[in-house]
């Protein structure tokens, strides 16, 4: 523990160097850099203290949400400058060579003095992620997408030819602080009117009583006439604390089980349930947790018992590396599955249709949208809330509506 807190801090150290030395290149008004140096170490000393004050049995909280909202603030731009100014060294310290041993140009100075067209390129580009936290902090976050998803299924039965799935997940309650937009959101859920409106994880970060002050809030999202169902995510175990003991754990588990409940969804546990419109149905199917690196709770094979082959079904499963391991090729045929999870890592870049990049995509798969194998879909929700770090650049807070269509996919 202390020699990986000793070489982050060395890290840290070496990146505010480099980035001072982009700053002095442009900026010789001496208290302005006597000022950014001081900020600097302030926010350095804090961000340190916070770090290594973190604790385990209490987990994330509005304050480690700000230290990490502000390391990656701070850092991530410094780490660019850093790139540009370490590089311009070695090119430095290689010319130097060059022209001194090779050359024997001994009337050159070794080092050559820093160009100030290298700083001013780096700072320009560190500032793309500088205000792109910003705004991730302050309004990304919060600036939920409706997005709608249509799938295309020759074997669909013919009543639910145009069957309305609204999809939420990954809540992370303990993050929110912003009553108002989280209404608004619950509002747009239920502009959707939907047939059906479907919760795949994720209510809180740890505790049940993150949830509370939000109860009443999502209680109003309504009435949809095929139900609101839901399954668990890998945050709703606790599995991300030290608890004083098994009970306590255990005791936490059980309330965020009911929490469900109390927001008014029939959470699935390893069970499925039928779906009935006309003289069709389809079988609606949940499972636990199970994630290729995370709890592994999840039990297709008992959710999916006495389901057939040929019988069609929706199934809900939170984390997507279950589908890639065990679900695509299922003998079962799980058509359509719903999962979230991977937030696309709440940081990325998308233009809807043409490009779609995030560092989830490097963890995951299938990390964000519907992906498909052999005619069987699944469809990775983006997450309502946030969690970590407080904000989202580039991959928005998701509201799905997926609608069910009879027939082949044209594309």
């Amino acid at each position: 523990m202390i020699l990986r807190l000793l070489f982050i801090t060395v890290l840290l150290l070496f990146i505010e160097f480099y980035a001072f030395q982009a700053i002095k290149s442009l900026i010789k008004i001496k208290w302005i850099l006597i000022s950014y140096q001081v900020i600097s170490l302030l926010v350095f000393v804090f961000l340190l203290y916070s770090f290594t004050k973190f604790d385990r049995s209490v987990g994330q909280t509005r304050q480690t949400l700000f230290t990490m909202g502000l390391f990656l603030l701070v850092f991530i731009p410094k780490i660019i400058l850093t790139l540009f100014m370490f590089g311009e060294d070695i090119f430095r310290v290689g010319s130097g060579a060059v022209n001194y041993f090779i050359n024997n140009d001994s009337n050159t100075t070794f080092l050559a003095s820093r160009r100030k067209f290298v700083s001013q390129v780096g700072l320009g580009l560190a500032a793309v992620p500088f205000l792109s936290l910003i705004y991730g902090m302050t309004i990304g976050k919060y600036n939920y997408k409706v997005i709608k998803q249509n799938i295309f299924f020759p074997d669909l039965p013919d009543a639910f030819d145009g069957f309305t799935i609204t999809q939420i997940s990954d809540v992370h309650s303990g993050s929110f602080d912003n009553p108002e937009k989280i209404s608004y959101a619950i509002d747009l859920v239920n502009e959707q009117n939907s047939d059906m409106i479907l919760f795949t994880g994720d209510i809180v970060n740890t505790f049940a009583t993150e949830m509370h002050p939000w109860i009443e809030t999502f209680n109003k999202i309504k009435e949809h006439k095929y139900g609101k169902y839901s399954v668990l995510g890998n945050h709703d175990y606790g599995e991300y604390l030290d608890w004083p003991s098994a009970e306590a754990k255990e005791e936490n588990f059980v309330a965020i089980k009911k929490l469900y409940g109390q927001i008014g969804f029939d959470l699935l546990l390893n069970e499925h349930k039928f779906i009935h419109k006309g003289d069709d149905k389809f079988a609606l199917v949940g499972v636990e947790n199970w994630g290729h690196n995370f709890k592994q709770a999840g039990d297709l094979n008992k959710a999916a018992q006495n389901l057939t082959k040929e019988e069609f079904k929706v199934l809900m499963s939170h984390d997507p590396s279950h589908w890639e391991y065990e679900i695509k090729n299922h003998e079962k045929n799980f058509q359509l599955t719903l999962s979230g999870h991977t937030h696309g890592m709440q940081f990325g870049i998308e233009i809807p249709g043409w490009f779609k990049w995030s560092l989830a995509q490097y963890v995951y798969k299938q990390w964000a949208g519907l992906y498909e194998n052999v005619g069987r879909y699944i469809y990775v929700n983006r997450g309502f809330g946030f969690h970590a770090y407080p904000g989202r650049v580039g991959i928005m807070p998701e509201i799905t509506v997926i609608r069910l269509k009879k027939g082949q996919n044209v594309s």
